[in-house]
């Protein structure tokens, strides 16, 4: 079966940008969270890679199931690049006989609903995951190490005017239950540092924006597939939230692009912001942009807000995420919000055909 051909584009960009793919070369990568999004995105990509610039690299792709590892890169089987390693990080132990060169944990928790029924589990996924990529880091001397964390973590600003860097640190309430998710991300960041201290593991860290495009898998229900689905199926996009919440955002294979450019040229101990600055907006402002200008008129957007805070949404966030840390690493994203809802469209419909 062919690649998705939006997908098979967007690899193909990544693989010709900035990235210095020489430095890769017969290098050993290890992925986690190799099912979810951002995770099988970077191993797509490496592999596409591989056989474009004929690079000699071998992934092991962390997974909990095989049986959907199967069909997530059913396109790219059987590769002899490509080699799964079934464990849960939760409760099993990370062991790898050979070599490895490179690690980038992507592995957590991304469901809201998930964070709030089971908090514990959320965090022991984000924590005992972390420990045990960084011990196997630290046994096997890995050339760099890239933890992905979130925008999340930076919490609620009483001043939102000045654009967030990386020095920048938020308030965020210990007591509320949905704050496991941006804690957590806050105490890893401090594990990554303390095995740097400590050991001299190379890390960097990789503050996402919210990211989606093609190559977004079939049970994706965060807001950008509801609202993409919504377009497809000419259905109302009904928001349980006035949607004043502040997005950043950036569009998947230029989040990769950055992810890779951090992992070779990133500086060991610092955090970075992967966002594109011309993709922010609220919530509501954009669910109205893709009702108007994408759906042309046919949708509307609906508000139906419950009392409770049953769907496990965060707190609204107000802030503006400076990319300019990545910037200097010379990346330079350049997909807007409307293309990427535009590409992410046509990416679902040739799914579903």
């Amino acid at each position: 079966m062919p690649i998705n051909q939006v997908l098979e584009e967007d690899l193909k960009q990544t693989v010709h940008s900035a990235i210095p793919w020489e430095s890769l070369k017969s290098g050993r990568f290890l992925i986690t969270g190799a099912t979810g999004l951002v995770g099988s995105m970077l191993v797509k990509t490496l592999l596409y890679g591989n056989k474009e610039k004929n690079l000699d690299i071998s992934v092991y792709a962390v997974v909990r199931s095989r049986e959907k590892a199967n069909d997530i890169y059913k396109d790219f089987l059987p590769d002899p690049a490509l080699r799964f390693i079934n464990v849960d990080l939760t409760i099993d132990d990370l062991a790898v006989d050979e070599p490895i060169d490179y690690i980038i944990h992507t592995a957590a928790v991304t469901k809201s609903k998930t964070m709030v029924e089971k908090p514990v589990e959320t965090i022991q996924t984000a924590v005992f995951g972390t420990i045990k990529t960084l011990e196997l880091a630290r046994v096997k001397k890995v050339k760099s190490y890239v933890y992905i964390s979130s925008m999340e973590m930076y919490g609620i600003f009483a001043d939102s005017s000045k654009m967030t860097t990386e020095d920048d640190l938020g308030y965020i309430n210990p007591l509320a239950v949905r704050s496991n998710y941006p804690e957590s991300k806050r105490m890893c960041e401090n594990i990554c540092i303390s095995y740097l201290s400590e050991y001299q593991v190379p890390v960097k860290i990789a503050r996402l924006a919210q990211t989606f495009g093609a190559g977004i898998l079939p049970d994706e229900n965060r807001i950008f597939a509801q609202f993409a689905r919504s377009v497809l199926s000419q259905k109302d996009i009904v928001l349980h939230t006035k949607g004043l919440s502040e997005g950043n955002y950036c569009y998947l294979s230029e989040t990769i692009e950055g992810i890779l450019l951090l992992l070779i040229k990133g500086e060991t101990g610092e955090a970075y912001n992967i966002v594109n600055e011309n993709c922010h907006t609220t919530i509501a402002q954009m669910a109205e942009m893709i009702a108007n200008e994408i759906a042309c008129g046919k949708i509307k957007v609906v508000f139906d807000i419950p009392q409770k805070n049953i769907y496990g949404y965060a707190s609204d966030t107000h802030m503006k995420l400076s990319s300019e840390q990545m910037k200097n690493l010379g990346w330079q994203p350049k997909i807007d919000l409307k293309e990427s809802y535009l590409r992410l469209i046509k990416f679902l419909k040739i799914e579903e055909r």
